[in-house]
C-alpha cells in the first residue's frame, strides 16, 4: 500500500455540451447538480471527477435513447456508491443512519416505563 497526500476538489462546471455536441438532456444536469451535492462528493478528487463527468456523457447519451448504454451506466455509477446495494458493497455508511439508532437507543432507555422503574426500584412494600 502506498499512502499519499490527496485533497479533494470541487465539482467542476459540465461541458457546455455532450460529446457528441448536442445540449445536455435536463435530466443530466440536474443529474450532474445532484452528484455535487452529495455528502461523497465532499471526498472526490480530480480524477473522480473526470469519471463522473464521462459518466455523465452516458447518462446523456442513455436519456436521449441509447438505452444500450444502461449496463454501462450502471457499472459506472456504482463505483461511486449510487445506490443503498452499492454503498454496502462498498463499506459506505452515513452518519446519519448511526446518529438516529443512537437516538433511538437513548429514547429506549429513558421511556416513561423504564425512568419510572428506575425511579421506584429503592421502595419497597410494606405490611
Amino acid at each position: 500500500m502506498q499512502v499519499i497526500i490527496s485533497e479533494p476538489v470541487k465539482q467542476p462546471v459540465l461541458p457546455k455540451r455532450m460529446p457528441n455536441g448536442e445540449p445536455w438532456p435536463e435530466i443530466t444536469r440536474a443529474w450532474w447538480r445532484m452528484w455535487g451535492k452529495d455528502p461523497l462528493a465532499a471526498e472526490f478528487r480530480a480524477t473522480d471527477w473526470a469519471e463522473l463527468r464521462d459518466t455523465a456523457a452516458i447518462h446523456g447519451a442513455y436519456w436521449s435513447g441509447d438505452l444500450k448504454m444502461a449496463g454501462e451506466l450502471r457499472l459506472r455509477t456504482a463505483k461511486f456508491g449510487a445506490t443503498a446495494e452499492d454503498r454496502a458493497r462498498l463499506r459506505i455508511q452515513y452518519a446519519a443512519a448511526d446518529e438516529a439508532d443512537d437516538k433511538r437507543e437513548r429514547r429506549r432507555a429513558g421511556s416513561a416505563g423504564e425512568e419510572t422503574k428506575r425511579r421506584y426500584s429503592r421502595l419497597k412494600a410494606v405490611d
